[in-house]
């Protein structure tokens, strides 16, 4: 070893930058988000990849930029149809779990 190393050069922050995705923070609602965790197990993937995925589907079919307008009606169509989903889940799972008892 050195008894001292030139730092001169030396640049602060990641030694290897990543190119092209940033890391952010947001809220997501939890149903959202057990579902792309469990799409994401059963499809053998990322739940962030999944994630990804689907914003850029939804933002190559659509010119219009992602307002809150359009995010509501969005979620308006897809909810009723996730929740069904996850009624007939939940009444499958009662199901085996009352003939346990």
């Amino acid at each position: 070893m050195r008894a001292e190393y030139d730092f001169s050069k030396g640049k602060r922050g990641a030694v290897i930058p990543q190119k092209g995705k940033t890391r952010i923070s947001i809220f997501i609602d939890n149903a959202v988000l057990d579902e792309f965790r469990a799409r994401a197990d059963r499809a053998g993937t990322g739940y962030q990849t999944m994630m990804n995925d689907a914003l850029r589907k939804y933002l190559s079919e659509t010119d219009q930029p992602v307002t809150e307008k359009t995010l509501r009606q969005v979620l308006r169509q897809e909810m009723p149809e996730y929740l069904r989903g996850l009624t007939t889940a939940s009444t499958r799972t009662r199901a085996k779990g009352g003939a346990r008892r």
